[in-house]
């Protein structure tokens, strides 16, 4: 039986060696061309197409929805709020977020989508030696983690430079299959990402944004512009995801013969529980408890005041 000194020794030996063959595995720097992978192939017909991508993690095998998620470095509350909900509900419906790693809204919608459970894609404005902002290398690190991967269209040494951002803009957009704008002012680098998606037909989202606030100029200038507003997370998934939306608006059977009576019978727009229950030639107690089971299983929910309608 070992010493507790050596079992201790022998613990911190397995962690130390884990832990080490995460970060070589992770951090191995991959190349290939943007054909070569189904997720990366849609970068094809972007101008001008990157001679080759590099990445660490892991890239989709396959093609799936794909929302571009960008903004202000500087959001206000309503900002973060707004990107953190409608990055996280995305990634909790499947939808890979595709974002720069940047301060702000990306590293809010990286992360949203990282408590979701989702896949989420970061694309840098340099070579892959080294993660940037250093800020948000811990972010970087948890999204290979999760299964993700962080991706570049340059060698491995090449250092960030202003001009790469905007280079780097065109691949954010163009791995998405739309762009997402939580909020940005008028002069903001985020609507060069704008333009890109426009020029390579993706749909512009833009969530509208108060108007005394110069962090929204730039959103509600899009909005004017013919943007699609966003004031849901469906508002996406109708464009990007629309099986998604008809799934949910097939109406559910129920669980038994009375339970489906009161699906149908809230489905031909009757609200009232008394009203319900009658149409439904339904005993009280097995009215209440069925009414109860699908407010449970998420089927129905209460309006108040003894009304009731289908989720």
């Amino acid at each position: 039986m070992p010493s507790q000194a050596t079992q201790s020794l022998l613990i911190l030996a397995f962690i130390f060696y884990n832990v080490n063959t995460f970060h070589t595995k992770a951090m191995k720097i991959n190349k290939i061309l943007p054909d070569e992978n189904e997720f990366t192939k849609i970068l094809t017909s972007v101008n001008p197409k990157p001679q080759a991508l590099y990445y660490i993690g892991t890239l989709p095998a396959k093609r799936q929805p794909t929302i571009t998620i960008v903004g202000t470095r500087k959001p206000t509350r309503y900002g973060q709020e707004v990107t953190r909900k409608l990055a996280y509900e995305l990634a909790k419906r499947g939808v890979v977020v595709v974002s720069g790693l940047a301060l702000g809204v990306d590293g809010i919608a990286h992360r949203a989508a990282l408590e979701a459970r989702g896949n989420t894609l970061a694309v840098l404005a340099n070579g892959l030696s080294k993660i940037t902002p250093h800020s948000h290398r811990q972010l970087g690190i948890d999204i290979l983690a999760s299964g993700g991967a962080i991706l570049s269209e340059y060698e491995p040494d090449v250092p960030p430079m202003q001009h790469r951002f905007l280079e780097r803009n065109r691949i954010v957009s163009g791995l998405g299959d739309g762009v997402l704008i939580t909020e940005a002012a008028a002069r903001s680098g985020t609507l060069s990402t704008a333009a890109r998606a426009l020029e390579q037909g993706k749909e512009v989202f833009v969530v509208p944004g108060n108007i005394t606030s110069p962090l929204s100029a730039g959103c509600n200038q899009l909005l004017r512009q013919g943007a699609t507003p966003v004031t849901r997370v469906e508002d996406i998934l109708e464009v990007i995801m629309p099986s998604e939306i008809e799934n949910q608006l097939k109406i559910p059977l129920g669980d038994n013969e009375y339970q489906a009576k009161i699906i149908e019978l809230l489905s031909s727009g009757i609200r009232d529980g008394e009203e319900l229950q009658r149409a439904g030639q339904l005993d009280t107690s097995t009215f209440s408890s069925e009414l109860t089971m699908l407010e449970i299983n998420g089927v129905v929910r209460a309006l108040g005041a003894n009304q009731w309608t289908l989720r």
